[in-house]
């Protein structure tokens, strides 16, 4: 630890501590306490691949030769949350080595480090259609991923190819050349400085009027001129674009900036301002809804993208309604939250991994792991909903800790966090969990457990 904190950069000679000041004084006023908790036996329940994985990317480097054990990256995270409450630590530190529970990959690369960016998801919304509202917003997500942020950003408000540009009496060439700038930048910018690519989701809505370029981006074939091969698309749906397609009628499609607020409101709002812009004659183009329906399943054929998620339903689900509209998701598309030019949506995430709750009467867990799912299952296995509960609870104390410590590398991204203190816990390994107990998914039984589990989830959530 030592050489670490003391380190000193060849080439440049300047002092390069990979270790923060506080945390460093920490770990040196409680060493023989923290390293008579740490178990090296540990180390050997990881798998070939698994531990190749983190001596590639999450065990931190000296001139490029791994000075930590996974048990040193699993303590220097548990002390990097928690500083100076070393029994929390340790709690920490004992269920992550123990895998029961995971932070995500920023809270391990970064935890306990001079620049502490913990939180893994970033949504975004363009900040103006103009040149500075792009550059601004360009420069925002290139910071981000320099400090190993995953990014969701929704460009449904930069105006469309052949649109007029009033400042310069002239026209827009539309989003495609601009998502060129942001696919060179995610390919420039990676994340932490090599440790894993630069990720940019890009959302928009199917009304545009660039939609059938956009779904074009991610193609094997075609001009190059015409590519961002590195970015990955969402398309943000609204309901009334389905039902069109069901019922075979029209679509229409608009430049934000001739028909204005179309991203700014979901449900019977946007319904009725389309169908405003729709007898005003304002589209662009109109076209059969079902010829954009097949364009956008051929393009997920070949691409595997766009992603699709549902404007009104996400809006309608959400509990931050009372925010503003909702116009994009994350990176992976499991977060939803609210974004505008002032608030940059932030997400702080761990798994539970479920499999290790499962227990066989009379026997402790420690000699039943995880690696038995797949077995026929066993009538006297259960599942241990109580530690759950503790589980549960500890992480929801971590995570909360993080909001408060984080490094943000935008101060909108600080002030989001602030205001709504958001926090994601995930589970893994469920179909295992259900092996494990010799149930199937479509069983009669399978209701009450899944059930329960997400009640505990959140009544554990709610008692922090």
């Amino acid at each position: 630890i030592k050489d670490m904190y003391l380190h000193y950069n060849e080439r440049s000679g300047l002092l390069s501590p990979l270790i923060a000041e506080d945390i460093y004084e920490v770990i040196m006023k409680n060493a023989a306490r923290l390293d008579s908790e740490i178990i090296y036996d540990r180390d050997f329940d990881y798998d070939y691949f698994g531990f190749k994985t983190l001596e590639r990317s999450y065990l931190l480097k000296l001139g490029g030769v791994v000075v930590e054990r996974p048990q040193h990256m699993l303590m220097r995270v548990s002390v990097g949350i928690h500083k100076d409450d070393i029994d929390s630590a340790i709690r920490t530190y004992h269920l992550m080595s123990q895998r029961w529970f995971t932070h995500a990959s920023p809270t391990l690369f970064n935890a306990g480090t001079p620049r502490p960016q913990l939180s893994s998801c970033f949504l975004i919304c363009m900040k103006d259609d103009s040149i500075e509202g792009i550059y601004d917003t360009l420069k925002e997500c290139a910071v981000i991923s320099k400090s190993a942020g995953g990014i969701g950003v929704s460009v449904h408000n930069i105006r469309a190819t052949g649109s007029y540009i009033r400042g310069t009496n002239g026209t827009s060439n539309g989003i495609v050349p601009m998502l060129r700038v942001f696919n060179d930048t995610a390919r420039y910018v990676d994340q932490g400085g090599g440790k894993r690519k630069g990720a940019f989701a890009v959302y928009l809505e199917p009304w545009h009027a660039d939609i059938f370029e956009f779904l074009d981006l991610r193609k094997n074939h075609g001009k190059e001129e015409n590519r961002a091969r590195d970015l990955f698309f969402a398309l943000w749906v609204p309901d009334l674009f389905m039902q069109r397609v069901q019922n075979n009628e029209d679509w229409s499609l608009f430049c934000p900036n001739e028909a204005p607020g179309l991203a700014d409101c979901w449900g019977e709002k946007f319904e009725e301002l389309y169908k405003k812009y729709e007898k005003a004659g304002k589209a662009k183009k109109v076209i059969p809804a079902q010829t954009l329906w097949f364009d956008i399943l051929k393009a997920q054929i070949e691409t595997g993208t766009p992603y699709m998620l549902y404007k009104d339903s996400c809006n309608r689900k959400s509990n931050q309604q009372n925010l503003g509209t909702i116009k994009s998701s994350n990176l992976c598309t499991e977060i939803i939250e609210f974004t505008s030019p002032e608030e940059t949506a932030v997400c702080n995430l761990a798994s539970i991994a479920l499999p290790r709750f499962v227990r066989e009467k009379g026997v402790p867990i420690e000699s039943h792991p995880s690696k038995l799912a797949g077995s026929n299952g066993s009538k006297n296995r259960y599942f241990d909903f109580d530690k759950l509960g503790e589980v549960t609870s500890t992480v929801t104390f971590n995570l909360n800790k993080i909001i408060d410590m984080n490094y943000y590398p935008v101060e909108t991204a600080r002030r989001s966090n602030m205001r709504h203190r958001p926090i994601g816990i995930g589970v893994q390994g469920l179909a295992d969990t259900f092996m494990l107990l010799g149930m199937a998914f479509d069983s009669p039984e399978v209701p009450f457990p899944v059930n329960k589990l997400w009640h505990l989830f959140l009544s554990g959530l709610a008692n922090m």
